[in-house]
């Protein structure tokens, strides 16, 4: 796989505003830790960044953030990944969302089937997003359930004629066989592990794929709206748990391991440990 052309979900001013929530400051508390005019911290807020690098690196300091991949988001050079490796393919499917794109990504061994991840905003985006190659889908497993990742959901699943989906545990759904921590399916010849992650949201799974009885492959996760390439998800629920999940499961994936997040592009474990601001 090539470099993805989709934008990182995240600039200068999100990653900020994330980070003084996880630090629990007010703009002001920021400005006068990091020695900068509250002006200046409101601009990149703004999508207006002119800080200069002795200021990135106060601000850095003060959020406790990786300074090299701050530096780079603020000048628009976070650098693309390589992703490659995986010992199956891999249909990313970006849709519309706000000025982004959300994700849902579908995963095959080979043929014409394949299991679905997340199901997009609406089902018609969907579908245009859908490659022609896969005609059947062996299961379908959602992060979480917020609207632009299981708009699709009830259709694709009346569609398919699958009786049930796999995601976290929830009374609100029926149609959910949920998944505990640790806890693998296997189909499809794919092993597929489930990660409870709560922070962006109280009920939100990560899910870890590798071909099912093949030793240490390059590994796949699904991170939802836990890990983005160059940032986190907004810590809506509890940041600080949002931040406590994103570091644990980054420490369980090799360097290579593949993370295909709910928005913006695919990236690496290794290249966000070396560039993310918030897992230095």
């Amino acid at each position: 796989m090539n470099p993805s052309p989709v934008p990182l979900e995240d600039e200068l001013g999100d990653v900020l505003e994330k980070a003084a929530r996880h630090a629990g400051m007010t703009l002001e508390q920021l400005a006068a830790a990091a020695e900068i005019d509250s002006g200046r911290i409101q601009d990149a807020l703004d999508y207006r960044p002119e800080l200069t690098p002795p200021e990135l690196g106060r601000l850095a300091r003060t959020l406790r953030l990786n300074e090299v991949g701050l530096a780079a988001l603020a000048d628009g050079l976070y650098p693309p990944p390589r992703t490659g490796g995986l010992p199956f393919s891999l249909f990313p499917l970006h849709m519309p969302f706000g000025i982004g794109v959300a994700n849902a990504y579908l995963v095959s061994t080979g043929g014409d089937s394949a299991i679905l991840f997340d199901a997009g905003a609406s089902h018609a985006e969907l579908h245009r997003a859908w490659p022609a190659r896969i005609k059947r889908l062996e299961a379908v497993f959602v992060t979480h359930y917020e609207a632009e990742h299981i708009g699709g959901l009830e259709t694709v699943l009346a569609e398919t004629g699958l009786e049930y989906f796999y995601g976290p545990r929830s009374g609100r759904w029926a149609k959910c066989h949920g998944l505990q921590e640790g806890e693998t399916v296997t189909v499809a010849g794919l092993a597929v592990t489930a990660l409870h992650t709560p922070g962006h949201a109280p009920e939100h799974q990560c899910y870890l794929v590798a071909p099912s009885g093949r030793p240490q492959p390059v590994p796949l996760l699904i991170s939802g709206d836990l890990i983005l390439a160059g940032s986190l998800g907004g810590g809506y629920f509890c940041c600080q748990r949002q931040l406590q999940h994103a570091r644990r499961v980054l420490d369980l994936l090799p360097a290579d391991a593949v993370i295909a997040p709910g928005h913006g592009p695919l990236t690496t474990a290794g290249h966000e440990r070396r560039f993310n601001p918030f897992l230095p």
